[in-house]
């Protein structure tokens, strides 16, 4: 493997990061960063005091980056390097490099806000600008403040305003390291095509026909776009003359594709073999694909904006900025002189263009972000005046106290509920949190699982949603459930049961035209978020991981149990533990509720008490029929009132 760039840097990085709390490295496209940093850290024997983490804004570059360092350090990916994502974490305690989502970083310092765990902090790709990276800029800086002395934090970007993040961070150095090994020539067109899908097809087909080998990258707005360039491509190629031109590899590229599909980008391909990677925007920084020299720019993402004044989000398909087109040219002339075609005229880019992306927390709704700043409990935090690097707008912070107000996860005065903390817990949309401790009061606990899980999928379950209508034709009619006339929800429900009843067969998702990965993803989804609710149900006090009690199909532990003895290690665990039936204890639970301390002492007898009665915070599962007959039980349930009032009350006393 050829010496990366920020290879040449490795002494100039590490005394500039032993010298400073915070760094701020400019690594242009092409430079090793997101690989090199990590490895160049562990080198210097940071792993040492703790663990390296490295955020990255997509779920999909977490995993590919981890696997890539996993490799060049010819380790076993979930050891020595591991990532975690939303619902997926393949790490250990031996793990010393751990690439994860910015949102799971943000989600782990709920438990340990100070993130005792990592020696360094490095936040990368930090110029996407995702709402989760401009939290923790903020969270960073306080950070770095309460651990000075034991904790590096680096910013890495390719195109960030390197000024303005040393000036958030108390003029902090900036290094700069450059990437690109070979020049890149620009082409722009003379006017901008009516349909840019056509104009990207036009274009692949003369570069594959009358330019020398080497691979073609072309930047696709979504799913849709990319599926539907790929299928054309495919046909055109295939009715090119015999002999003409090299052979081809047509690669779509993008998030929902499983793991063993997106890899196949990173190989190189057979001889006398050009490849087509039809790519969304996750191939502008986060996924450097070697072997591309030319570069099909269309000029155009798709971005999620939300109105806090209608409270709705829109999909649209809007102009890229000045910087993503810079980094999109970027991803040629990695192997050599790369081309760039921009199918848009270099006028509109000059005078039309952003000069940079508009940050996400200045268009999406900030409700989980308010939450989770109100979450922290940090006394001195105002959030119309938090600290970001570039503050959202503050109707958005208005539009989001005003949300987790009206579903009670937060009080009048602003501050956190009961509700709202057990809702910061969850890896949902607060709304969807809300339903589900909704859904427990009412008995459907189970049935809110299945839907929040449907929802939480990653791209439509239905194929024939994504394919043209001739591509739709080919498939056989559907027999899924119809919601029953009562809406889409009910829909999703009835679709999981009825999947659930074939023993989660692949073969009946094939058959109606459901997404298979999709699908198990849902149902990983669901298993991961009952263990979840349970767990804020009973308490942090888990099973210890010795005992040879079983959980069932969805993870679940046994409602009832008694143990020997309670532990604590890392964190509070249950030693030699058994399950039981509620009915079995019963006659303690009447005892329990009549017990009277004062009586009991000798002493004066309590006035009687009104203790408020309060739902078992257990979920319901309409798996078991003694567990949801035990939830309901309304003995079971003034136990627990009474335990907590009796908790409070020897609190009080001390």
């Amino acid at each position: 493997m050829a010496q990366l760039p920020i290879l040449r840097y490795e002494e100039k990085i590490a005394e500039t990061v032993e010298k400073n709390p915070v760094v701020v490295i400019i690594g242009e496209t092409g430079s090793g960063k997101s690989t090199q940093l990590s490895q160049i850290l562990r080198r210097r024997g940071y792993t040492k005091a703790g663990c390296i983490a490295v955020t990255q804004p997509r779920r999909v570059a977490a995993v590919a980056v981890s696997r890539r360092v996993a490799e060049e350090l010819d380790v076993k990916l979930g050891e020595e390097v591991g990532y975690a994502i939303r619902f997926e974490d393949r790490t250990s305690e031996r793990t010393s490099i751990k690439y994860l989502t910015d949102g799971v970083l943000l989600r782990e310092s709920l438990s340990n806000p100070e993130l005792n765990q990592y020696s360094v902090i490095i936040l990368d790709e930090a110029h996407e600008r995702s709402l989760n990276t401009d939290i923790l800029l903020g969270l960073m800086k306080r950070l770095v403040k309460l651990r000075a002395s034991n904790l590096k934090v680096l910013i890495t970007s390719a195109t960030l305003d390197g000024e303005k993040v040393s000036r958030f961070f108390s003029d902090c150095p900036i290094l700069n390291v450059p990437g690109k090994l070979f020049p890149v020539e620009i082409q722009h067109s003379s006017e901008r095509a009516k349909s840019y899908v056509e104009a990207s097809l036009k274009t692949a087909i003369d570069i594959h026909t009358h330019e020398p080998e080497g691979d073609v990258l072309i930047f696709m707005t979504g799913q849709d776009d990319i599926e539907k360039l790929v299928m054309k491509l495919e046909e055109r190629i295939k009715n090119l003359e015999e002999g003409s031109c090299m052979d081809a590899m047509i690669l779509p590229l993008h998030g929902s594709l499983p793991p063993e599909l997106q890899v196949r980008v990173f190989s190189p391909p057979p001889a006398n073999c050009r490849r087509f990677i039809v790519s969304t925007n996750i191939a502008e920084t986060s996924l450097t694909v070697d072997g591309v020299v030319y570069v099909i720019d269309a000029g155009f993402v798709k971005q999620r904006q939300y109105n806090p004044s209608t409270g709705m989000y829109s999909l649209d398909t809007i102009q890229i900025s000045k910087v993503q087109a810079r980094q999109r040219a970027g991803r040629a002339g990695r192997t050599r002189p790369g081309k760039c075609y921009r199918l848009y005229p270099s006028m509109i880019y000059e005078d039309d263009f952003l000069d940079a992306t508009v940050p996400e927390i200045q268009r999406s709704s900030l409700a989980g972000t308010v939450l989770y700043l109100k979450s922290l409990d940090l006394p001195d935090i105002d959030i119309l005046k938090f600290d970001f690097l570039d503050p959202p707008s503050s109707e958005a912070l208005e539009d989001a106290l005003k949300q987790l107000y009206l579903i009670d996860a937060i009080d009048e005065d602003g501050s956190i509920t009961h509700l709202g903390r057990t809702m910061s817990e969850l890896p949902l949309e607060p709304s969807l949190s809300r339903t589900l401790l909704e859904a427990n009061e009412c008995g459907c606990l189970s049935q809110a699982l299945t839907v929040a899980a449907m929802l939480s999928a990653e791209t439509t379950l239905f194929l024939g949603q994504s394919k043209n209508t001739e591509k739709k034709r080919k498939h056989p009619p559907s027999n899924l459930p119809d919601g029953s006339g009562l809406g889409d929800h009910i829909q999703l429900l009835q679709i999981y049961e009825h999947w659930h009843q074939t023993g989660y067969n692949i073969d009946w998702c094939k058959e109606n035209n459901l997404q298979v990965r999709g699908m198990m993803f849902v149902k990983d989804v669901r298993k991961q978020l009952c263990q979840i609710i349970q767990k804020i149900a009973k308490g942090s006090t888990d099973v210890h991981p010795s005992s040879v009690l079983k959980a069932d199909e969805d993870g679940l532990l046994p409602n009832f149990a008694i143990y020997h003895e309670l532990i604590a290690t890392t964190r509070p665990y249950m030693r030699n533990v058994c399950a039981v039936e509620v009915h079995w204890v019963r006659p303690i639970i009447a005892k329990l509720d009549k017990l009277n301390i004062s009586k009991l002492s000798g002493g004066t007898r309590l006035s009687d008490e009104k203790v408020e009665s309060e739902t078992l915070d257990l979920p319901k599962d309409d798996n078991n029929a003694d567990a949801a007959q035990a939830l309901d039980d309304r003995e079971s349930r003034i136990l627990a009132a009474r335990e907590r009032f009796l908790a409070r009350s020897a609190k009080a006393s001390k």
